[in-house]
């Protein structure tokens, strides 16, 4: 019994990370639709955001049953309580990138980002894509060094979201107050995406020690 018990923890990690790559395909797919003003693109994105959606609601109700069907010990609660959390993230990763298709749908057939500006979007949109892949591949190895490796990523994202506002803010932007603030919020969509993969990084180093990623440091090389 205790078995099928670990069983059902295995797939349900295996799902978060299944989560992951389709937060992925979503902001690469909507990255390309703001860029290219390719609508099929953007409908594709909404299709992916809608299935993450769906995945997330299979692997939270997962999470509960597990949770109550035997009684967790603490390594198996830690598992199933941050699942429940990484859900959460993921779930908003999913949204994001749904945020960022619907923004390239309503202003189509015109492009939401000016000329200038699509290099940067495209900067922001590989970052995205970079650091949904790190997260996924933190989730299939749980490594609290790898995941530790997030911030970085984050951090870079971050610069690039510094330049975006910076650009928009210029006193000589002269592209109008709807795509200042259609910039303003896709800056916003890209940043929290990056945000919520960071929290799948520390919710592993969670899983992983059994603390914080505040308080966990890293082994000393040998």
């Amino acid at each position: 019994m205790r078995s099928d018990y670990h069983d059902n923890l295995r797939q349900l990690a295996q799902l978060q990370h299944q989560i992951c790559l389709q937060d992925r395909t979503a902001i690469a797919d909507a990255t390309q639709a703001l860029v290219t003003a390719d609508i099929e693109l953007a409908e594709a994105a909404i299709d992916s955001a809608a299935r993450v959606d769906t995945m997330t609601q299979q692997a939270e109700q997962e999470s509960i049953r597990l949770l109550t069907l035997q009684a967790p010990v603490a390594s198996e609660l830690r598992q199933v309580v941050t699942a429940i959390q990484l859900i959460g993230n993921l779930q908003r990763m999913g949204a994001l990138a749904g945020h960022v298709a619907v923004s390239a749908r309503r202003r189509h057939p015109d492009f939401v980002v000016a000329d200038p500006v699509r290099p940067l979007i495209t900067r922001m949109g590989a970052a995205a894509v970079a650091i949904a892949t790190s997260a996924a591949e933190v989730l299939e190895s749980g490594n609290p060094d790898s995941a530790a490796a997030l911030d970085a990523q984050d951090d870079a994202m971050d610069r690039l979201h510094e330049e975006l506002l910076g650009l928009v803010l210029n006193p000589d932007w002269g592209y109008g107050v709807t795509a200042a603030v259609d910039l303003t919020l896709l800056g916003r969509y890209y940043e929290r995406f990056a945000d919520n993969a960071v929290e799948v990084g520390r919710r592993t180093i969670f899983l992983a020690t059994g603390e914080t990623a505040e308080t966990w440091t890293p082994p000393c090389p040998e």
